[in-house]
């Protein structure tokens, strides 16, 4: 027979880690700061591929003396052929017009018609787009969350579906908090990305706490098992194997996307699949170690404050009270 693992017993270790990581995730942001991009703040964002040597704070010299607005400025190297690029970006208060682009671009070719600059890509959002885009996005979560606790609470009724809910949902929070630290560290601009990653974690992360969930349902039919905590130790520990192999495959899967994409320069995909495979390991810890011991927690709490277990508990008092006289 399998050796049980002690889950519940080592809780306090998990939420440590848990903890040290929130904790390191707040220096960074601290430091770092959270950065909007222009799809949540609106702006305008211009590529442009160049030959040779180029100074960015040149480029961005003579674009804002061409239209007069501040903007920022970045060279970026594509790995895998060398070629590289200069990202123009401008505020929400500072988008560009049609307009000032050609004026940038006559000011551009007249400045470095050595170096050949090629606009490759121009994302403009106006402000009030990015801010319902940013607050739509927010609500989807929510709904996402009540909906995720609806669900379970219905379907896990015989092993106190509410709570089961509850804590699964707290484990979302948790790996929501990950992915969104995870932006932070690597200095990535919260993006449309931020929420597809989020709402995928979310759906990958429940599903495997579910699967646990169940075993707990089957197993608490075993009569044998009457301690919550070795309910839930023995179901963790019977479906450890397939959660590890399922997060490990796709973690994997999502690393190969994330390598090809850094060596060709895909940005778009290399800011999906970073967070994503961050978040795959994030997802499949919180169902093991967070989730389970979260609910045993809350099945134990309510045990002792039930009137079956206060009147037990007296009689016992009252009988060692007895045997001592």
């Amino acid at each position: 027979m399998r050796k049980v693992i002690k889950f519940y017993e080592n809780r306090k270790i998990y939420f440590g880690i848990s903890l040290a990581i929130f904790i390191i995730g707040l220096v960074f942001m601290i430091v770092n700061g959270v950065t909007l991009d222009i799809q949540f703040k609106g702006g305008t964002i211009l590529k442009y591929s160049y030959s040779g040597e180029l100074d960015q704070n040149d480029v961005a010299a003579v674009v804002e003396g061409t239209i007069n607005k501040p903007v920022g400025s970045q060279i970026v190297e594509d790995v895998a052929t060398g070629a590289q690029r200069i990202v123009l970006s401008f505020a929400q208060d500072s988008s560009v017009t049609a307009e000032e682009q050609v004026a940038i671009d006559n000011a551009l070719d007249d400045n470095f018609s050595a170096n050949h600059l090629v606009l490759t890509e121009s994302n403009t959002v106006e402000p009030f787009i990015g801010h319902r885009f940013l607050r739509d996005g927010i609500i989807a979560l929510v709904l996402v969350a009540v909906m995720i606790v609806i669900y379970v609470a219905i379907r896990f009724k015989r092993i106190s579906g509410f709570s089961a809910g509850v804590m699964a949902l707290v484990a979302l929070m948790h790996d929501c908090i990950i992915v969104f630290f995870t932006f932070v560290i690597f200095k990535i601009p919260l993006n449309d990305a931020f929420i597809a990653v989020v709402l995928t974690i979310i759906g990958y992360s429940i599903n495997d706490t579910i699967v646990v969930y169940d075993r707990i349902r089957e197993n608490a039919a075993h009569k044998e098992i009457k301690d919550v905590s070795d309910l839930m130790n023995i179901s963790v520990t019977q479906t450890l194997s397939r959660s590890i192999n399922t997060a490990l495959l796709t973690f994997v899967c999502i690393s190969i996307c994330l390598v090809f994409a850094w060596l060709y320069g895909i940005d778009s995909i290399v800011v999906f699949a970073l967070p994503m495979a961050i978040g795959i390991v994030s997802g499949c810890y919180s169902t093991i170690c967070i989730a389970g011991p979260l609910w045993v927690m809350w099945q134990k709490r309510k045990q002792k404050n039930s009137p079956h277990y206060r009147q037990g508990n007296r009689k016992q008092v009252r009988k060692k009270a007895a045997t001592a006289h």
